[in-house]
């Protein structure tokens, strides 16, 4: 079963800044053989997109999916029900300041809301 995607503000603008960032890394390594310099693999900001990107679609697709290592997170409180659970899935692992996908089942059904997307601590 797909689920539908809602974002939270925080959550849109931290995806946008990290997909602008991706963006400038990649614009810059692709012009640098034109400019003369060598070309260069991809930077770290492109990984991290393309890690954080996956990671969103395969929680639309299937919040159990194994590589989200997905469980409940007890720090945040759920947006839309006083005692509704607030999940943790991982776009990164085994990486210093890996990051977390922070979200919750609602507000109808068939809807997953991205609360946070977040460096874990």
């Amino acid at each position: 079963m797909s689920f539908r995607l809602r974002w939270t503000s925080e959550a849109t603008a931290t995806f946008q800044e990290l997909q602008q960032a991706a963006e400038r890394a990649a614009n810059a390594r692709l012009d640098a053989p034109k400019a003369g310099g060598k070309k260069t693999k991809s930077s770290k900001q492109e990984g991290l997109f393309k890690q954080v990107a996956k990671a969103v679609q395969l929680l639309a697709e299937n919040p159990r999916h194994g590589g989200l290592n997905t469980h409940e997170y007890d720090s945040l409180e759920h947006p839309f029900e006083k005692n509704g659970k607030v999940w943790e899935a991982y776009a990164q692992n085994r990486t210093p300041g890996a990051y977390r996908i922070f979200w919750c089942y609602g507000p109808d059904k068939g809807d997953i809301t991205v609360i946070a997307i977040t460096p874990h601590p």
